[in-house]
C-alpha cells in the first residue's frame, strides 16, 4: 500500500503526460446542447460512443427538444434508437424524461445533481457527465474505464466507482477534474486498454509502477 503523499505525486506525474498528450479534450459525444448531451449520456450505457453518434447523427438535426421526443412517443424513439443496446429501456428513459422536462423545467435541462439524478435513466455518472461538460461544474465521472485505470495506476483501492471518484478527487486538483475524466477515457481507450496493458506495458504503468513485476488483477466496479 502506498500512502496518501506518494498517491499525490503520482497523480501529479499521471497529470503532466495526460496534459501533454491530450491538451484539448472535446466531448466524445456528439450534440447541439445540454439536452442532446444528456440523452447521448443516457444511450452511451453499456454502448460505445461510435455507435451513439451513429445512431443520433441522423436523430439531432430532426429531434433535438423535449417537445420532439414526447410527440414522437416510446414506440417511435425505440425504432429510431433500435441499433443501441438496450434500447427499450432507453427510449422509456428518453420519452419519460423528456416529458418531465417539459413539465417541469419548461423544456430546459437542469443543473444540479439532485434534479438531473431525478430523472428517469439518469443515474449519478451521467448527471456527472452532464454538469461537467454541459454546465462546466466541476466533476469527475468515474465509469468502469476509468476505475481500472486508477486501480491499475494504484491511485485508489476502491471497490467501486463511487470510492474511485471520492478517492480522485481527493488526489486531483478540482479545476482538473473536467479535463482529467475525459483524458483518462482517451488514454485508457489508445493505451491502457483493458486487454491491451495489464499494468506492466504502456508509458504511465511503466513509469508509476517501476518496482511492480507481476501483471495485475482488479477488483470489478
Amino acid at each position: 500500500m502506498i500512502n496518501k503523499s506518494e498517491k499525490i505525486k503520482r497523480a501529479k506525474v499521471i497529470q503532466k503526460i495526460l496534459n501533454k498528450i491530450y491538451p484539448q479534450t472535446p466531448s466524445p459525444l456528439d450534440h447541439k446542447d445540454n439536452f442532446t448531451l444528456l440523452i447521448s449520456v443516457l444511450l452511451s450505457a453499456q454502448c460505445t460512443d461510435v455507435n451513439v453518434n451513429n445512431v443520433t447523427k441522423d436523430i439531432y438535426p430532426i429531434y433535438n427538444k423535449p417537445v420532439h421526443f414526447v410527440k414522437l412517443g416510446r414506440k417511435k424513439i425505440e425504432k429510431l434508437i433500435k441499433k443501441i443496446g438496450l434500447f427499450r429501456n432507453k427510449s422509456k428513459s428518453v420519452y419519460l424524461l423528456s416529458k418531465i422536462l417539459l413539465e417541469k423545467y419548461n423544456g430546459r435541462v437542469p443543473n444540479t445533481f439532485e434534479k438531473l439524478e431525478e430523472l428517469p435513466g439518469v443515474g449519478h455518472k451521467t448527471a456527472s457527465v452532464v454538469m461537467s461538460q454541459g454546465f462546466g461544474f466541476p466533476a469527475f465521472p468515474v465509469d468502469t474505464h476509468i476505475h481500472r485505470l486508477a486501480q491499475r495506476w494504484r491511485l485508489t483501492s476502491g471497490k467501486n466507482v463511487v470510492q474511485t471518484e471520492n478517492d480522485l478527487k481527493e488526489l486531483f486538483p478540482k479545476g482538473s477534474w473536467n479535463k482529467l475524466h475525459l483524458q483518462i477515457i482517451f488514454y485508457g481507450r489508445e493505451y491502457c486498454t483493458a486487454r491491451g496493458c495489464n499494468g506492466l506495458i504502456c508509458k504511465i504503468c511503466k513509469l508509476v509502477n517501476a518496482d511492480r513485476k507481476k501483471a495485475v488483477k482488479f477488483k470489478k466496479a
